[in-house]
């Protein structure tokens, strides 16, 4: 029997190559006759850029960039033939910061355009950007004040992301996800305004208004930025990851595919790995094999063939979240499958 084992990362925890790792162990462990196939995946988010180059092939340059404080780090883009990846999160994600530093009222994405410059000189033309994780909430000021950045002609995005939401407004990027990046309320109502007056400045300097357009305010507006300026299209960020691993040939012939997540729940239905996978399998069974289960009963109503949790609830996140205990945990949830 052919198996895929198709996870996305566990974030804080395992990359995603690493879960399909173990999920490959605890397989020869109990069914060592199947032939297993590890594609690891992810969504336009953090994980993107190796998922990627597994698929495309190409190399990993490393540029030094502003991250959201204005800081010098180093952060990774690929690229393969004239096509850049960039993961947005490596110029201003979470990651980069501590928890007392996050503030959307001085974070910067400066870090992506600096990143888009590198890439651009490089030669690359096709642009592939993860928009996910960020700490912003800028709109991509930030990223437009890097020199040269507005002049970059000739060149294609496509943003993986599976965000709508639009660049302001009610259900705009700073009211809803700016309070999980450390914004008050007050800093909200400022937010609001920053972002109003740079989509009326875009809209004068390219003609588009970017609103309310569906995902311009993904990754804090950085969405509307890549649209209004380069014509950026937004793509399904698992859709597109999958269909450059060629995910549907591959299954064709499968008996059973294994995915999973860090956290599955309601949201796992809005356009995460685990639902994209379902969706492209066909009448191949799904096991979704993720760290913590919430909403089961929905999952379960999705079409996923079995759905297993793989920490115990007993068992303190602290330890839940060490790479070696969640090792061992993801094999005994895979062997329960058998």
């Amino acid at each position: 029997m052919k198996i895929i084992l198709a996870p996305d990362s566990f974030k804080e925890c395992l990359t995603a190559a690493q879960v399909a790792q173990a999920m490959a162990q605890a397989v020869r462990e109990v069914c060592p006759w199947a032939q297993t196939v590890s594609m690891p995946l992810a969504d336009g988010g953090e994980g993107t850029l190796e998922v990627l180059l597994g698929a495309l092939g190409g190399v990993q340059p490393v540029v030094t960039v502003s991250d959201p404080l204005g800081r010098p780090v180093p952060a990774q883009y690929g690229v393969s033939g004239n096509t850049a990846i960039i993961e947005v999160a490596r110029a201003c994600g979470f990651s980069l910061l501590r928890p007392e530093e996050r503030n959307p009222l001085l974070a910067s994405s400066r870090g992506v355009g600096e990143l888009l410059m590198a890439a651009y000189r490089r030669g690359c033309r096709h642009f592939l950007v993860g928009l996910g994780g960020t700490a912003t909430c800028d709109g991509g000021a930030g990223m437009l004040a890097v020199p040269g950045v507005k002049d970059l002609k000739d060149i294609s995005v496509e943003l993986l992301c599976d965000v709508d939401a639009p660049f302001v407004g009610l259900t705009g990027t700073v009211r809803v996800f700016a309070p999980q990046k450390g914004a008050s309320p007050e800093d909200v109502e400022v937010l609001e305004e920053r972002m109003t007056a740079l989509a009326a400045l875009m809209q004068a300097e390219t003609g588009v208004d970017v609103r309310f357009l569906p995902g311009a305010g993904a990754a804090g507006g950085l969405g509307g930025a890549f649209m209004a300026y380069w014509g950026a299209r937004k793509v399904s960020g698992i859709g597109k990851v999958l269909e450059l691993h060629h995910f549907s040939d591959a299954v064709a012939d499968a008996g059973l595919i294994i995915t999973g997540e860090g956290r599955s729940d309601a949201q796992t239905l809005l356009g995460k790995v685990p639902f994209g996978v379902l969706q492209h399998t066909g009448n191949v069974p799904v096991a979704l094999v993720s760290g913590r289960i919430e909403n089961r009963a929905e999952l379960e109503a999705a079409g996923f063939h079995s759905v297993v949790e793989v920490s115990p609830r007993n068992l303190p996140l602290c330890e839940a979240l060490d790479p070696s205990i969640a090792r061992h945990n993801i094999r005994s949830a895979v062997k329960t499958l058998f």
